[in-house]
């Protein structure tokens, strides 16, 4: 099939009532994406499942200067394109019937790559949550360095799951549920422009799309599709990471969950998803990867020591400030350290993406 531009792309991904499934049947049916543009009314309506309505749609070339914007600002802003008829798509997604025709991506990462794992769950993650996400990617980040997780940069666990990989020197990669132009929440953006240089943000939306409800629910496919396994956490008994999860097993992939008390709203789902054999039971890093055949590779030793050689004067004065608290605000560090806010923000984040310090709610941190 001849090389196809990109405005018409982008176009195909515009037009209204067209999904991704059906986007795909027009293409096999008028053989090139270009020809779906050209193609005249009256022609359009005859064809079974098109019909008066969408026909108007597909004639309405409005859609073709709305992609050329958007191709100029994905030109400028150096963001990579994948269509699905491309021979770099992500052999993943295109096993899924309903992944994106087309999506966009900042970062450095192979979404190709051997091992990948997308870990979920609520928002309203536990201290216990954090912990339990942080330590099952430590163990895997020592025995498969080239894993990468995914998640949706959103409060609770999503957020946990990126920060927990990239203090553990994985890649991770944000599944977003709006365009480039927006990063939500934007208390994440520190964190999401760290995974632009360790991994990177993915889209299926124009890059002036707001964050909607609705699209949230419709990225979840992406965040089931381009991985090996979907880990959940933490979940309630309805919520976002229960729809991937669900999404996951319609693709014969991998479900796993993490077991909580049964009096635990917050494991109430992933207990019904143990209980009702959509997840395979997941207390350990062990434990996935004896279900996904992952041989371990030889672990690289990380010198605790070598991290502290590696502290500033000034950051050694934070390490030691909050292990001799135990528990400290940002506040407190910035009055009893006297430093700016601005630079006492910084420090902390590069210190917490080297395992040095968590940050916990509250803005706490703890050693």
């Amino acid at each position: 099939m001849p090389e196809v531009s990109l405005k018409h792309k982008i176009a195909l991904s515009l037009i209204p009532r067209i999904g991704d499934i059906s986007a795909r049947k027009l293409v096999s049916h008028f053989g090139s994406v270009e020809a779906i543009f050209s193609e005249p009314y009256r022609n359009l309506v005859r064809i079974p499942g098109i019909g008066s309505g969408l026909a108007k749609y597909i004639c309405d070339r409005s859609y073709l200067k709305i992609a050329e914007k958007e191709e100029e600002y994905v030109i400028k802003h150096n963001i990579r394109t994948y269509f699905y008829l491309d021979n770099d798509y992500p052999f993943r997604l295109r096993q899924c019937e309903d992944s994106p025709v087309i999506f966009y991506f900042r970062g450095n990462c192979d979404l190709n790559s051997s091992r990948i794992l997308s870990v979920i769950g609520t928002r309203n993650a536990s201290s216990r949550g954090r912990e339990l996400c942080n330590n099952i990617i430590e163990s895997l980040a020592e025995r498969h360095p080239d894993l990468i997780i995914v998640s949706g940069l959103a409060y609770g666990i999503d957020i946990a799951a990126h920060k927990a990989a990239l203090a553990n020197n994985l890649q991770t990669i944000a599944v977003l549920g709006h365009g480039f132009q927006t990063i939500y929440p934007s208390i994440h953006r520190s964190t999401a422009e760290a995974m632009l240089r360790k991994g990177g943000l993915l889209t299926d939306f124009v890059s002036n799309t707001l964050p909607e409800k609705n699209n949230f629910i419709k990225r979840n496919r992406i965040i089931a599709g381009l991985s090996d396994a979907t880990l959940v956490v933490e979940s309630g008994i309805k919520g976002g990471a229960l729809i991937t999860a669900d999404i996951a097993n319609s693709y014969n992939r991998d479900v796993f969950a993490v077991p909580g008390r049964p009096d635990d709203q917050w494991s109430a789902g992933c207990n019904n998803l143990i209980k009702k054999n959509k997840a395979a039971l997941a207390e350990s890093a062990e434990d996935i990867e004896n279900i996904m055949g992952w041989e371990p590779e030889k672990p690289a030793k990380a010198v605790q020591t070598a991290l502290f050689s590696e502290m500033t004067e000034t950051e050694q004065k934070i390490f030691n400030l909050i292990y001799k608290e135990g528990e400290i605000t940002i506040d407190q560090i910035c009055r009893e350290l006297d430093i700016p806010i601005s630079k006492l923000s910084s420090l902390l984040l590069q210190m917490e993406f080297r395992g040095l310090v968590r940050c916990c709610p509250g803005n706490l941190y703890r050693s």
